[in-house]
């Protein structure tokens, strides 16, 4: 009863804050957010809204296998955040665009335009979708399911109460809901964390030493060049994830086009880039005293690694403040990826598909229409109900956004132009040439590709581009 007060109080600020903010419902609103968000209030919300529910649970679970070595991605992210404020964000802003693809139709052409639009919303769609039915599930399992709820219910609710508070405001209304979920997200890590440590009879002082001689507290990894962990491919992959998962996705960059100026985007962008590192390993290093936790209490670790936190925090061992602390950490964090996602592909569909972006009756159909597709799959993966396939499903939207790479590296760095009839071919060929390249390395050197598999697709898709292209003088990049 006491979580379900939680939630329900929880969900009702957020309907307060929805309705503060939508009094004036318009497109513009809803797309752009009048171009009126402070860039401090963005950049608090975007910590949020980078981090899901699946990262709430699982980062803390990455130091049993791979120790801290995470951060040296982390350290990359900052890279990647900088070359976006300095790079991409002033071709958004002088372009004046409501969607990123819009860049594609001015470079490229219409045909190149179209393709990106459908890769983003392929793989939001799927991704977004699988990120918020594991948080129903975790959320179904620990909270709901003692009451007799059905998983069917749980997901329609949860569903329903994002398309409920977005459904006015849109974009602007994220702003401000992403600001209050990232508070609650911060705020129930530092208190989980505290109530670790005291469990384990120590003081903060003794705590940081304590993770710092920890052997699981190994950050930088420098020797084995074929691990996935090694320095330079977690750096490097660091910069590419970022460039492709906030810089080239709607979702992410439609918060940051809603400030007043360039520089003040650009102060946005670079302040939240920075916030992630400590972020980050607050979250590692609750994993690092939540398995000393378990090695003074005798308890054997999970086989998974997602299931670290879950195993303590979910089930009742450190008290129930700290499982409603844990509710509200996992709904913050996944609600403020799922609303955005959400409003995101509503915008890029009419706007990039339907071209009507100032039809406000289209809007409100296509994000009720967003919001039922959302249950569909996520009904869908529960009646799957397999790890392997929903694996399979994160590798194939990490394929998707190597096209989009290609294309805007291409348009950017180039004066040369590609026939428009041939992008969306290039952009099928280039994810199928990079599962042959994944298998025909594993079987062949024993290699296995991780995160640079991204760079090796935006590469092809730049390369049989500038192949069919020729130069062009007059571009404007």
């Amino acid at each position: 009863m006491i979580i379900l007060i939680t939630i329900l109080a929880y969900f009702g600020f957020l309907f307060l804050i929805s309705r503060l903010t939508a009094r004036r419902s318009s497109n513009d609103v809803f797309y752009r957010g009048n171009r009126n968000s402070p860039w401090y209030m963005v950049a608090f919300g975007m910590v949020g809204a980078s981090i899901s529910g699946i990262t709430f649970v699982s980062v803390p679970g990455l130091v049993m296998a791979t120790d801290m070595t995470y951060i040296q991605m982390c350290i990359g992210f900052i890279l990647g955040y900088f070359l976006i404020a300095f790079v991409l964000l002033p071709v958004y802003y002088r372009l004046n665009l409501t969607t990123i693809y819009s860049y594609l139709r001015q470079r490229i052409g219409e045909r190149a335009y179209k393709t990106g639009a459908f890769f983003f919303l392929l793989s939001k769609t799927i991704g977004a979708a699988v990120r918020f039915y594991v948080v129903c599930f975790i959320l179904h399992t620990f909270v709901l399911a003692p009451l007799g709820v059905p998983f069917v219910l749980t997901v329609v609710v949860m569903v329903m109460l994002i398309w409920l508070y977005t459904r006015r405001g849109g974009i602007k209304t994220l702003v401000w809901t992403d600001t209050f979920q990232t508070l609650c997200m911060i705020m129930a890590l530092v208190l989980i964390i505290y109530h670790v440590v005291e469990t384990l009879g120590m003081n903060s002082s003794e705590a940081v030493s304590a993770i710092c001689a920890d052997s699981h507290s190994r950050i930088f990894e420098f020797g084995d060049w074929r691990s996935k962990q090694h320095f330079l491919k977690q750096f490097l992959s660091g910069i590419f994830v970022v460039l492709v998962m906030t810089g080239l996705d709607q979702d992410m960059m439609q918060k940051n086009l809603t400030c007043k100026t360039l520089r003040d985007a650009q102060k946005d962008m670079c302040t939240y880039g920075f916030a992630f590192v400590p972020v980050n390993l607050l979250f590692l290093s609750l994993g690092v005293l939540l398995m000393m936790l378990a090695r003074q209490q005798g308890v054997a670790l999970p086989e998974k690694s997602d299931d670290l936190l879950c195993m303590f925090a979910a089930t009742g061992e450190l008290g129930n403040i700290v499982v409603v602390l844990f509710t509200i950490g996992v709904v913050a964090a996944s609600f403020s990826s799922a609303d955005s996602a959400m409003t995101a592909l509503t915008t890029s569909f009419c706007v990039d598909i339907m071209n009507r972006e100032n039809d406000e009756r289209l809007r409100k159909r296509v994000h009720f229409a967003v919001a039922l597709v959302f249950v569909v799959f996520i009904l869908a993966f529960k009646v799957i109900n397999s790890t392997s396939i929903i694996d399979a499903i994160y590798i194939l939207c990490g394929y998707t956004y190597g096209p989009l790479l290609g294309l805007f590296a291409y348009g950017l760095l180039t004066k040369r132009n590609t026939p428009d009839r041939f992008v969306p071919y290039v952009c099928v060929a280039s994810p199928v040439l990079c599962f042959v390249l994944d298998i025909s390395a594993q079987l062949l050197w024993n290699y296995n590709f991780g995160y640079e598999l991204l760079m090796l697709n935006g590469f092809i898709t730049f390369a049989e581009l500038w192949i069919l292209g020729y130069t062009n003088r007059n571009i404007n990049r």
